[in-house]
Order: structure tokens, then C-alpha cells, then sequence
């Protein structure tokens, strides 16, 4: 198994293929993509990872699949980040903050006195009411 390192380093390297596949010297079909272009991808890639899903290929097709999935996410994220939006990073801190906040049973019991112990029907009417929670935030 890898070290932390490796991983970080693995992601960092993915992240520096976009940015040169988009930079000058780069890659004329991928320069030119925008958000609006790579709607059509977006969707063929997801739909393949829930094809892999539904066949029972969980293995190195839906590997694959995940990937070409986290190639779009990365994507968008090249496109933003160019346009002084957000970086791929804060993409990321935002995921850990939404299942932080949408986990109060498993990151914040002590001060919601929330049992660890909730089923996955409770878990999900909780999930839906920290949503809501979020929205208003908004």
C-alpha cells in the first residue's frame, strides 16, 4: 500500500496533466472545452459508472469509469480555477465540510447528544434535514 505522500503526490500530478494538457503547448481539443462543452461528457461518463454499477462490474471497469468521472470533476476544475473561481482544492474543502456538517451523528455528538447508533432510514431523514439546514444558510 502507498503512503500518504505518494497519494498526495499522485493528485497533485493529475492536477499538473490538466493544467498542461490546457496550457499553451498543451492539447487544442482541451483548451478549447468550456463548462458547457464537457456537459455531454460529464453525463456519457457518469452513465458509465452506473452501467458498470447495475452489471455487477465492480472491478477494474468501474476503476476505469471512477476515474474518467474524476477526470470531468478535474476538468471543471481547471476551467474555474482559470477563471478565478475556485481550484480543484476548494472543491474539495467543500466536500469535507458538507459531510462534516451533514454527519452530525459521527463528527459533532457530543454537543448534539446524537446517538452513533442510527439506522440508515434515520441517518437519512437527518441527512435531508441538515440540507435543509444548509439551504437556509444560504
Amino acid at each position: 500500500m502507498e503512503n500518504k505522500n505518494n497519494k498526495n503526490e499522485k493528485i497533485d500530478e493529475l492536477l499538473k496533466i490538466m493544467h498542461i494538457l490546457r496550457g499553451k503547448d498543451g492539447c487544442s481539443w482541451d483548451r478549447a472545452q468550456t463548462h458547457k462543452t464537457l456537459i455531454k461528457c460529464l453525463r456519457e461518463e457518469t452513465e458509465e459508472v452506473i452501467e458498470n454499477i447495475e452489471k455487477g462490474k465492480i472491478g477494474d471497469e468501474l476503476k476505469e469509469e471512477l476515474g474518467d468521472v474524476l477526470l470531468q470533476v478535474i476538468f471543471h476544475s481547471e476551467i474555474a480555477m482559470e477563471e478565478n473561481r475556485f481550484s480543484f482544492y476548494d472543491v474539495v474543502d467543500t466536500l469535507i465540510k458538507k459531510l462534516k456538517f451533514r454527519h452530525p451523528h459521527v463528527f459533532n455528538k457530543d454537543s448534539l447528544k446524537i446517538s452513533h447508533k442510527l439506522s440508515p432510514r434515520e441517518v437519512s431523514v437527518l441527512w435531508e434535514k441538515m440540507k435543509e439546514k444548509e439551504k437556509l444558510k444560504k
